[in-house]
């Protein structure tokens, strides 16, 4: 993948993440985890948006300007790593919020994911 691909896939996952994120605390499907972030959304949309969209662009031109740094590169598999994550978390939510996953599933799910980190931590 090239250099200056991965960048904006990593601006493009964030302005998903943002999108959903919205989507997901306006209906009431979830709550935003982050405590700054939440009040911008309390704020309004467009605060949100904005903040999120600024940080998003100043890490993917960070990332595509000292790229070639191996510390940008470690950061940016990392900030890809964590995104794709995030849009796993936001798949689960979506099938959750259109019934296609039951309340049970969930707390089973919640269950076994605190006895594996009990487990390892």
């Amino acid at each position: 993948m090239s250099l200056i691909s991965q960048p904006f896939i990593l601006f493009v996952l964030n302005f998903l993440d943002a999108v959903l994120t919205i989507y997901w605390v306006r209906n009431g499907f979830a709550s935003e985890g982050n405590q700054l972030m939440a009040h911008l959304l309390d704020i309004g949309v467009f605060p949100f948006l904005a903040v999120k969209i600024a940080v998003g662009s100043v890490a993917a031109l960070v990332l595509w300007r000292w790229g070639n740094l191996r510390l940008a590169k470690y950061g940016l598999a990392i900030a890809l790593a964590i995104y794709i994550s995030l849009m796993g978390v936001h798949f689960f939510t979506g099938l959750f919020a259109f019934g296609f996953i039951s309340d049970n599933f969930v707390a089973n799910l919640s269950h076994w994911t605190q006895s594996l980190f009990a487990f390892f931590f």
